[in-house]
């Protein structure tokens, strides 16, 4: 059950957002037990989003997973991250945040997990 929405203040065209989406199902599984079959991501451009007091170009990833995730595999995420947003939007790695919301209860089809 993760979920990651990314956001950046550069134009993101549809292939765009279906390179990051295909390299996020394959980052995900850096983390035990998570697989692209239940991930969803949300691509966003053009935001107004500023950095360090510019708006020279940003992003932000928010992975949210259902549980705990171990801080070694995180780290390796947010490399991976880091890597796919800064080649995918041609943002400075040292521009990129990687947020992570370690969830207790997700919902789906009518019920929780």
């Amino acid at each position: 059950m993760p979920y990651i929405r990314t956001t950046t203040n550069r134009p993101v065209a549809k292939s765009t957002a279906d390179k990051i989406t295909a390299a996020c199902g394959q980052a995900i599984t850096l983390l035990r037990g998570k697989t692209e079959e239940w991930l969803m991501v949300e691509v966003t451009g053009d935001k107004n989003l500023y950095f360090k007091g510019t708006d020279e170009p940003c992003a932000i990833a928010e992975v949210q997973i259902l549980g705990k995730a171990n801080p070694s595999e995180l780290e390796n995420l947010t490399d991976a991250m880091t890597q796919i947003l800064s080649s995918a939007l041609d943002v400075p790695s040292d521009r990129i945040y990687v947020r992570y919301e370690e969830v207790a209860y997700w919902g789906w089809n009518g019920a929780n997990f």
